[in-house]
């Protein structure tokens, strides 16, 4: 949607529950059932509707990166540009990378994600690359209902609880408690901490209550440690008994051995959900690891294929492959696996088109709402929220994560108590995901001149190469590619932008699309959105001088708001209310109004719209350099301007607005307007 960038339908863009009719598979999809908040969210809900309904899914694990830059790679969107990666990534950040994103992998619709820990990084810390941090950026930013992995390993009955407690607050709830692997050869017991996952589970119960749903591992042939494949299944039934909701287990290599496996669980009465740990083979190395720490034998059918290919890891994802998609077939087919878990490795290609193969692989063109949805239980009642982070939701949720309340149903004035401060903007996620060199390619090694600005936007809108032939394929207020909504406004936001109207946020008017609509389309299916034209830009203060005096002809069809880094604030917002942008209509249910420009909330919005020009492009240059300087003008000297056009069934007249500014200032006779002066 939103087109001076890009529109995102975001981490959320799964199906949305309907209430009257869609499938138990529909309605799970989102890790938020918005429009539908009467129904559970617990994830052991979401499995239960699953199997009664006898609709199969699937879920993925992941492992937190090493770096900071493998972080922000983990959790950003994927290029639908022919599967190609949008970053130059460094070679130290391959590992973390690899081709996996949170967002891509998401869109697929899994019913959740699991994080693994690891006690060696810091794993309960508040650093940008521990499990706890990344689980959290899954539930809040990227909405994927998130099981968090909890180990005993070098850990006392404090510090767990410690952890616990975060969690909690973090809107994470799910564990999987794990005793872990020792950190030597052998176990080593921490004095007033836990010797196995049975103690794990029952201090969660004991400390927690209810609160967390709580998965457990199995290990279909026996653990390694335990004494008896019989004696590991008693253990397994202990900490059912203990607490656990289901459980997960270890990866194999043949279907039959899962479902003896299956089979002996339920004979000593294991009732629980019981998901198979799926590794499709992606590598020689990475399967000779996997299975040196999980102490499995590879089959000697499949290492007799393996060796003669070990040096082709093309061949070998190959064979992975199609041997995973013959064992998920088998354990599908038998009726009794409801659904699949797969190791990704942090890789996405091999664990995707085993999902495609089978079926299981469902984009949904549908979004819940027009953005990105929290996980987080506190904020499942948010159905509303301004336009102007349309392109930056994870700045939004950021900024107002210590909210007590939350919009529902409509947004009022955002100056009352009920709404929370909008919290400072200075933080991780307003970083690029690009590396500086990368930047500077897009957006100029040296600018020359203001133009040299206007260029930029106009390469970003148009798709088309710079100068050094390289592709703008984000700028500092959006770091994602332009959405297909944009293209219904592209030839007039090319013209703008070259002549220094700086579009960062726009949509085009909608009269009643169906919710379907794979573009501008969100909500339950049988429904019909709507939309007024939305114009966010930066310009001078001699267009806005300009753009002032024009705007008096479209009264009130127009309402604008305009202001400068100074807080020079003009606006013709009545009483300074907030005007719903976005709308839908939908069977049995009332209007739903999920995006406003808030004449209040544009102000803490503007003070991060312009910050963005300095901490992210004007620091790419050194200090009093040509280049930073032109920067620096444009933020101390441009306006902020927003408009919006009311009268949604007609044609969009915010160009003919546009136009009618700039013939104003072609006019030799053109006044000029001190309001607009910073």
């Amino acid at each position: 949607h939103f087109g001076g960038l890009s529109s995102q339908g975001g981490p959320g863009s799964c199906g949305a529950s309907n209430s009257s009719g869609e499938s138990s598979k529909e309605s799970s999809r989102c890790s938020t059932p918005v429009l539908d908040a009467d129904r559970s969210d617990r994830l052991r809900d979401k499995m239960r509707r699953r199997i009664e309904s006898g609709d199969h899914w699937f879920s993925l694990e992941f492992f937190p990166p090493r770096t900071a830059s493998g972080a922000v790679n983990l959790i950003s969107r994927w290029s639908e540009r022919k599967g190609k990666l949008l970053v130059n990534v460094n070679k130290a950040d391959e590992d973390d990378v690899a081709f996996c994103r949170f967002d891509r992998m998401g869109s697929g619709g899994p019913l959740f994600i699991d994080i693994t820990w690891h006690p060696a990084g810091d794993p309960g810390s508040d650093k940008e690359t521990s499990s706890m941090m990344i689980a959290s950026t899954a539930v809040n930013y990227c909405g994927l209902e998130s099981i968090l992995h909890l180990t005993c390993c070098n850990q006392t009955k404090d510090k767990i609880t410690g952890y616990l407690g975060k969690a909690k607050h973090l809107g994470l709830k799910n564990i999987m408690a794990l005793r872990g692997d020792p950190v030597g050869a052998d176990w080593e017991e921490e004095e007033g901490g836990f010797n196995y996952a049975v103690d794990l589970v029952k201090h969660i119960r004991s400390e927690f209550d209810d609160y967390f749903d709580i998965c457990v591992a199995g290990y279909p042939t026996g653990h390694p440690e335990a004494e008896s494949y019989q004696q590991d299944l008693r253990h397994l039934k202990e900490k059912v008994d203990a607490g656990a909701d289901f459980v997960i287990t270890q990866l194999f290599f043949r279907a039959e051995t899962f479902l003896k496996f299956l089979d002996d669980c339920r004979t000593i009465g294991i009732t629980c959900p019981i998901l198979p740990g799926i590794f499709p083979i992606q590598g020689y190395q990475s399967l000779r690891q996997l299975v040196k720490l999980s102490k499995l034998e590879v089959p000697e059918e499949i290492t007799s294929i393996l060796e003669p290919i070990k040096d082709n890891d093309a061949a070998i994802r190959n064979y992975g492959i199609q041997l995973a998609v013959e064992m998920c077939r088998v354990l599908l087919d038998s009726g009794k696996v409801p659904g699949l878990h797969f190791y990704t490795l942090n890789r996405e290609v091999a664990t995707m088109e085993v999902l495609r193969q089978l079926g299981l692989w469902t984009e949904d063109p549908r979004r819940p709402l027009p953005w990105a949805v929290s996980a987080h239980p506190k904020r499942k009642v948010e159905d509303v929220r301004p336009i102007f982070w349309a392109s930056r939701p994870k700045s939004y949720i950021y900024r107002t994560q210590d909210w007590d309340d939350f919009p529902n149903g409509r947004w009022g004035n955002s100056s009352s108590p009920a709404f929370g401060e909008l919290n400072d903007y200075y933080l991780f996620y307003l970083k690029s995901k690009s590396s500086k060199e990368a930047l500077l390619q897009m957006w100029g090694e040296e600018l020359l001149s203001e133009e040299s600005v206007f260029e930029v936007f106009t390469f970003y809108i148009t798709a088309q190469s710079n100068r050094c032939g390289q592709k703008v394929l984000c700028l500092p207020w959006n770091d994602e590619p332009l959405a297909q909504e944009t293209n219904l406004l592209k030839d007039e936001l090319e013209k703008v932008n070259r002549r220094g109207v700086l579009t960062i946020n726009s949509q085009p008017n909608i009269n009643g699309k169906p919710s379907t609509d794979p573009i501008v389309g969100w909500g339950p299916a049988g429904g019909y959105v709507y939309q007024k034209a939305y114009l966010e830009f930066f310009t001078s203060s001699e267009n806005v001088t300009a753009l002032l005096k024009v705007l008096k002809k479209y009264e009130p069809r127009v309402n604008y708001h305009i202001v400068n880094v100074h807080g020079r604030n003009l606006t013709n917002a009545p009483d300074m209310q907030p005007n719903a942008v976005t709308w839908g209509i939908f069977a049995g249910r009332e209007i739903v109004q999920p995006t406003v420009v808030d004449p209040v909330s544009f102000m803490s919005w503007k003070d991060e719209a312009f910050a963005l020009w300095i901490e992210q492009w004007a620091k790419l240059y050194e200090d009093e350099s040509p280049s930073r300087m032109i920067i620096q003008y444009i933020h101390d000297n441009y306006f902020l301007v927003n408009l919006v056009d009311n009268d949604f069934p007609l044609d969009n007249c915010l160009w003919q607005v546009i136009d009618d500014m700039f013939e104003l200032l072609d006019s030799p006779a053109a006044p000029p307007c001190e309001d607009a002066t910073p």
